[in-house]
Formats: structure tokens, C-alpha cells, sequence
């Protein structure tokens, strides 16, 4: 086994995502820890080094040039996950000092030393138990920021995004004041693309859905009034424009129910973005108004108020 897989194998065994097991991050162990082609894991070292000295390392010992402007991604793809794991530590410089180094941890340095000895697993193993790898530290932080959301009566998490944040608005506070009752018959999730999808549902309804077809992000049902409505989360694209009322009309062309078309903003400086390309005969919901609807329905609604 080459010392560069050798590298990867101690990045592989101690948990790091795929990203952080690549041969760039791999150079960068061997680096840190000074193993040459022929030397052996025992004699590693923890010496303060540059990230100017790791590319300079690589390419005079193992013979793969990294450009010099490339610094910047050697700290982002390896030393700041490295750092995370508790591989290595910086000596507290401000970052754009001339005399700022890095180094592998004690512990790393006595861990990478057995690699090659039947110590290895011991080591490895106690390592373990002192630091949380990788994998699960990025994970548990990704669960931490899920947005929690209830959905008829169930719980699910929406991935982070304004745009998942928005449909959490749209399910939370737009449905119960102007689609009471109403079910969630379909919400995509900006990772998991169907999040809740009730095809028995929809198909009885009437839909002709095809792997093809991009449903609308929210769609809400109310069986009291036989109303469908179609609600696009919009912070960038996808507002309810005519070439998209279209679009949904030939997927819902066999549904009978009442159709509703509503676009959803965040606030109204993302709505004036998009007033003027808006369709007719829809409707807005601005989540910074929640209590409010904007119609764009000429005379349909027009009248005095008591």
C-alpha cells in the first residue's frame, strides 16, 4: 500500500466524510505528519508548518504540483475539517499573518505513529471515544438546523433554505387562515423532493402526474369546498406567471375541483420583484402579512365592505 492510501485509510478509519478522504487531503496527513515515500509512520513529526510548505512538500516528495493560489482551497477542503476533527491546531495567529502554522495535535501525531503497528486499533478506538468523528459532528449539526413542521397532524423537518422557510409559512400560517380544513396533498423539500406526496389522492382527484411533470411546490386540498389550491414558494424563481398557470393546467386538465392559484413571498420587497409578471385570475400571500391577500382578479372581488 502506497503512503498516499495509507494517508486516506487513516482519514477513511476515523470517520471523515467522502470529501475530506480525497487524495488532496491525503497529501495534506503526509505532509503535516513529514512521511516521505520511504519513511515510516513511526517517525512522523508534528512541526509547525505553512500551507505554502504543504503544496511545497507535495510536489518536491510525492511529485504533484498544487498551484500556489490554490491555498485557499487546501484550507477550505481540508484544514478546516481537519481542525474541526481535532487532527491538527493552529498557533492562534490572526489567519492572514505571515506567521500563522498549523500542526497535527498530540494525539493525532501519537495516533498516525501506529498506523503500521498492531497499536492501531487501540489508538484509533481511544481517539474515538475522545472525539466526536466527523461524519456524525457534521450530521448532528445538519439535524440542529432542520426546521421542524407539522403536516396533517404529522411531524417532519424541512432541510434549512428560505425556500423550505417559506413553505413551513405556507403549511403553518397561510393554510389555517385561508384554506381551512384543507389537507396537504403534496411539499417537496429542497433535498428530499417529495417530502408528502398522496398520489392515491391525486390520482382520484383527477392529476396526471408523470416522473416529468414539476408539481407546484404546496398543494393543499379542501374537501368541504372541493378546492384545490396550488401555491409556488417563490424567494428566486417559480412565481405563478402564465406560461406556468399553463403547465399546471395540462397536468390538472381531468381534475374537476376548484383550482386557486396562489404565488407566496417571504416579504413584499421580493413580491414587487415579480408584481409585473405575475398572471391574472391568481392570487399573493405575503408570509410578513399573513392576515392579507393580494387578488389579482379584477372586478371579481370588488365591492363595499360593511
Amino acid at each position: 500500500m502506497s503512503k498516499l492510501e495509507e494517508a486516506k485509510r487513516i482519514l477513511r478509519e476515523l470517520k471523515v466524510p467522502l470529501k475530506q478522504q480525497s487524495d488532496l487531503c491525503g497529501y495534506v496527513i503526509l505532509a503535516m505528519a513529514d512521511i516521505k515515500k520511504d519513511d515510516k509512520w513511526a517517525n512522523a513529526t508534528n512541526k509547525w508548518i505553512r500551507i505554502h510548505d504543504v503544496i511545497a512538500f507535495i510536489r518536491e516528495f510525492y511529485e504533484v504540483s498544487y498551484a500556489e493560489n490554490s491555498r485557499e482551497t487546501f484550507r477550505k477542503q481540508a484544514m478546516h475539517h481537519f481542525r474541526n476533527a481535532a487532527f491538527i491546531e493552529d498557533n492562534g495567529k490572526a489567519t492572514n499573518s505571515p506567521n500563522y502554522r498549523y500542526r497535527l495535535t498530540d494525539e493525532m501525531l501519537l495516533l498516525v505513529k501506529t498506523i503500521q503497528s498492531n497499536l492501531w486499533e487501540k489508538q484509533k478506538n481511544n481517539f474515538l471515544k475522545s472525539h466526536q468523528n466527523l461524519i456524525d459532528l457534521y450530521s448532528s449539526k445538519k439535524a440542529v438546523r432542520k426546521m421542524p413542521v407539522k403536516i396533517n397532524g404529522s411531524d417532519f423537518t424541512f432541510s434549512p433554505g428560505k425556500h423550505n422557510q417559506l413553505q413551513k409559512f405556507i403549511i403553518e400560517e397561510f393554510a389555517p387562515r385561508f384554506a381551512e380544513n384543507s389537507e396537504c396533498l403534496y411539499v417537496g423539500d429542497t433535498i428530499q423532493k417529495n417530502l408528502v406526496k398522496n398520489e392515491e389522492k391525486l390520482k382520484e382527484l383527477g392529476f396526471e402526474i408523470t416522473l416529468h411533470d414539476k408539481m407546484p411546490d404546496v398543494v393543499l386540498y379542501s374537501e368541504d369546498k372541493n378546492w384545490i389550491y396550488f401555491v409556488e414558494s417563490v424567494t428566486s424563481i417559480g412565481a405563478m406567471e402564465p406560461k406556468r398557470i399553463k403547465e399546471i393546467e395540462e397536468m390538472t386538465e381531468n381534475v374537476s375541483a376548484g383550482k386557486i392559484y396562489v404565488t407566496a413571498f417571504l416579504d413584499f420587497k421580493t413580491f414587487k420583484k415579480f408584481s409585473e409578471s405575475l398572471a391574472w385570475e391568481t392570487e399573493v400571500w405575503i408570509a410578513d402579512m399573513p392576515d392579507h391577500m393580494i387578488h389579482l382578479n379584477g372586478d371579481k372581488f370588488l365591492g363595499p365592505r360593511k
